[in-house]
Formats: structure tokens, C-alpha cells, sequence
């Protein structure tokens, strides 16, 4: 879930945001800049917490945080082909690989680490950084989409089948074997995303107007949702919530759109008590005998709520999150934002923006305090849990042909761990080893 920011307007090194992205339980939020890198926590409506700050590696336009460990994968512009990982609290480099052509984009769970470049797929082993398979001859991906799935015990790899159209490609990241194929849309591909279990798969194509669901490995169309009919846009993010009830959506608008996955039923519908609810049923009756354009667009799912930015045309990403026990929206902006919304999961509607941080300096904007002066909103769902909580590389002797590792060093990694998570870094579980290396020359063919 990660975007590479246009460039920002001048006014010192970190003026320009390059990239934003959350992790994989949307618990920390890392950004990319001139300077270095920065990682924040997401724990706090109120406030954003600074967990590390870098400036060792400038302009980097990559950064990915695996959940909410110490490990933290980097790419820079001054080296676009080069991925460095670090621990973050240590201070120190586990590894760095080369790749034959610049880096698109990273995926990883606590199983895999994804490489993407324009024309292959690099999948390694995360706890010795092995590489597994390299998946070679993709059509063109020039923006590097794919996607990962954050259960590791599916690690689930999605990536676009062709040029032309949207057809997506299913990988089994475990078994290393290609499941299928899925026709997902007509036009090519914008946007992919699994949910947290890996069982269902969102995507949206160049069009923007239609969003669907499919599920996972079958292929199965679950869902449509329409984001509007008016005009074509470019979606920058899809985001499932953790426990997939929920689908939000942002674009090039300023319109953040989040559907919901209602449980699908074959029981029969109750007979229309009301002459409105008789007319419905007699309209959703008429559209049997409508073109198949007609009947579909008729049989698609509108969005549940909403979010308003002040703007658009600028590049975000957005996410659903539980903070303070409460559901919210979050969307980081290539303007240097995080705008932070309550969400009502049973009504729906507008959501309240109850938060905008400042990601590349400190302190409340001019907008929070206008919120400030601002009259007491209706006692909606939205407006009663707005009251914040009280609570507070070439190869180098050592090493194997395949790019495992023979030495190399010594990292605490709980993260790994299988069962029950523990997100505290300070509880760590038994250490793994990482090592230098280099992928030129040196991949196993699909």
C-alpha cells in the first residue's frame, strides 16, 4: 500500500514528500523524502509519534516497514536498483541486493519479500533473503503494480496479466506455482489489493468507475461497487479493513469512496410491504429483460460513506484502521498530510475529519484550529466518538549462487514468528541471519 509522491514545492530538502505508505496492519505510516525517511505510529487520533527518523540514504522513493517490527526496506533514487534493509533500532544494515533494472515497487509479509521491476518478480525468502523464484517475462509494468497477500501462509502474489486488458495473475508466493488467471476488468489495471486473510481480491481498472471483488484463489466475482458514472478517474489506493468488512478507495479526486461487504445470502427476499418497495422489486425484476450494460450497472453497489478532501489531483493513498477502538479513515497526501476521519460503521454517510497532521513538520494546522471554533456537530454516530481517548549486490565470497546467506549478520526477528504475534520490539524472538548479495545474472527462470 505505498505511493510514490510527485514532487513537492521547493523550501529545503523536505519540502518534496516522495513516497508515503502504511504497513501491513495500518498500525505505522512510513514516508519517503529528499532528506531520508521517517516512521510514524498510528496509535493516536491526537497525535503522530515519530518511531525513527533517517537521513543516512537521500531521496529515497521506497520505504516499506514490516508491521510494526524493527525491519525496514529502503530504495533510494540516487540507487534505484539497489534494495537496502535495515534495523532501524540498531542502527545497523542487515543486507542489500542489485537487481538488472530499477525497482518499482516492494511487498512483504513475515514469509516473502517481493521485488518488482517492470518486466520480473523477485520472491525471497524474508528470513535468510534467499531468493525462491524470480518470475520472469511479465508484460510491461511500468509502475510496478502488485500485490501481496499479508497472510503468510498463503502469501498470495497478484500482478497484471497483459498489456490491454485487466487480467490479473494469481501466484501462490508458498508453493512458488502459479494458481490462474482472473478477467477482472476490460481496460488494463490501476489498482490490487488482498485482504488480510487472503481471501478475497479488489481491483480497479484505468476507467475508475467500477470496482470489484473477487475471491481467492477461485477467482469468483463477489462484489461490484461503482464509484461514479460521471467521469473517469484515476484510483490511487484500494484498502480492505482488517476484518474485511469494509473497502475504501481514493483517486485523483476529492472523494475518498468506502463500500461494504455485505454477507451474500441466497435466501429469498421478504415480499415488498410498501408500494416503494413494491416498485423497487418490480424495477429490479425489469432489468432481467435490459441490455447487459444496463442490468449491471443497475445491480451494482453504491458507496456506504464517504470522506471529503479539500482538494484534488494530488497523489494519496487511504486506509481503514481501528484507533482508540473506534474505525477510521486515514489518507496521506503527496501535499505532506495525513488526514485522519471517523468512520460509522452502521450508517455510513459523511465521514467527520476529526484530524490533519503535518507529516513534514509539527504542530496543529490552520485547519484544526479552525475545527476548533467550529459549532458542535450533530449527535450522529460519528460526531459522539469524536471525543479523543484519555488514556494514553555482486557476489562476494561467502556467499551462495542462489543468494542465500552462509554469513552475514545476526538480527532479533519476533516479527518471523508464527502463532501469536508480539508487536513490542522488545520482546524478540530467536534471531535470524541476512546477508549481502546480487540478483544480476543470478535467478532461477520460471
Amino acid at each position: 500500500m505505498e505511493a510514490e509522491a510527485a514532487d513537492g514545492p521547493a523550501g529545503g530538502v523536505e519540502a518534496a514528500l516522495s513516497c508515503f505508505s502504511f504497513n501491513q496492519d495500518c498500525t505505522s505510516l512510513a514516508i519517503g523524502t529528499k532528506a531520508g525517511y521517517k516512521l510514524f505510529s498510528l496509535s493516536s487520533v491526537e497525535q503522530l509519534d515519530q518511531v525513527h527518523g533517517s537521513n543516512e540514504i537521500p531521496d529515497v522513493y521506497i520505504v516499506e516497514r514490516l508491521f510494526s517490527s524493527s525491519l525496514v526496506v529502503v530504495v533510494s533514487r540516487t540507487k534505484p536498483r539497489q534494495m537496502n534493509v535495515y534495523h532501524f533500532k540498531k542502527g545497523t544494515e542487515i543486507c542489500n541486493y542489485s537487481y538488472s533494472n530499477n525497482i518499482l515497487s516492494i511487498r512483504l509479509n513475515r514469509q516473502r519479500l517481493l521485488v518488482c521491476l517492470e518486466e520480473s518478480i523477485y520472491i525471497h525468502n524474508i528470513k535468510d533473503m534467499k531468493l525462491l523464484k524470480t518470475i520472469l517475462d511479465i508484460p510491461a509494468n511500468p509502475t510496478g503494480l502488485c500485490a501481496l497477500s499479508i497472510n503468510h501462509s498463503n502469501s498470495y502474489v497478484a500482478y497484471p496479466g497483459s498489456l490491454t486488458t485487466g487480467e490479473i495473475v494469481l501466484y501462490d508466493g508458498h508453493s512458488l506455482k502459479t494458481v490462474g488467471t482472473v478477467a477482472a476488468h476490460e481496460g488494463t489495471l490501476a489498482a490490487i489489493t488482498f485482504n488480510a486473510s487472503g481471501s478475497k481480491l479488489a481491483s480497479a481498472s484505468e476507467k475508475g468507475t467500477v470496482i470489484r471483488v473477487f475471491s481467492v484463489p477461485e477467482g469468483q466475482k463477489l462484489y461490484e461497487f461503482r464509484r461514479g458514472m460521471k467521469r473517469y478517474v484515476t484510483i490511487s489506493s484500494l484498502a480492505f479493513s482488517m476484518d474485511s468488512q469494509f473497502l475504501c478507495a481514493s483517486s485523483n479526486t476529492e472523494t475518498v469512496h468506502i463500500f461494504k461487504l455485505e454477507h451474500l445470502t441466497n435466501s429469498r427476499p421478504e415480499e415488498p410491504s410498501t408500494w416503494s418497495g413494491y416498485m423497487g422489486k418490480m424495477f429490479m425484476a425489469a432489468s432481467n429483460y435490459l441490455p447487459a450494460q444496463v442490468s449491471d450497472m443497475m445491480n451494482q453497489d453504491r458507496a456506504f460513506a464517504t470522506g471529503r478532501l479539500s482538494f484534488s489531483g494530488q497523489r494519496n493513498i487511504c486506509t481503514l484502521s481501528t484507533i482508540q477502538k473506534l474505525p477510521r479513515l486515514l489518507v496521506a497526501s503527496s501535499d505532506g498530510h495525513l488526514y485522519i476521519y471517523n468512520l460509522d460503521p452502521q450508517d455510513g454517510g459523511e465521514c467527520v475529519l476529526m484530524k490533519t497532521h503535518r507529516l513534514l513538520g509539527s504542530g496543529t494546522t490552520e485547519e484544526n484550529k479552525e475545527n476548533d471554533l467550529r459549532p458542535p456537530l450533530p449527535q450522529s454516530y460519528a460526531a459522539t466518538v469524536a471525543i479523543p481517548s484519555t488514556s494514553s549486490a555482486s557476489t562476494v565470497p561467502g556467499y551462495s549462487e542462489d543468494g542465500g546467506a552462509l554469513r552475514g549478520e545476526v538480527i532479533p526477528e519476533h516479527e518471523f514468528a508464527t502463532g501469536p504475534v508480539c508487536l513490542d520490539d522488545e520482546n524478540e524472538f530467536p534471531p535470524i541471519i541476512l546477508c549481502r548479495g546480487s540478483q544480476k545474472g543470478k535467478t532461477k527462470q520460471s
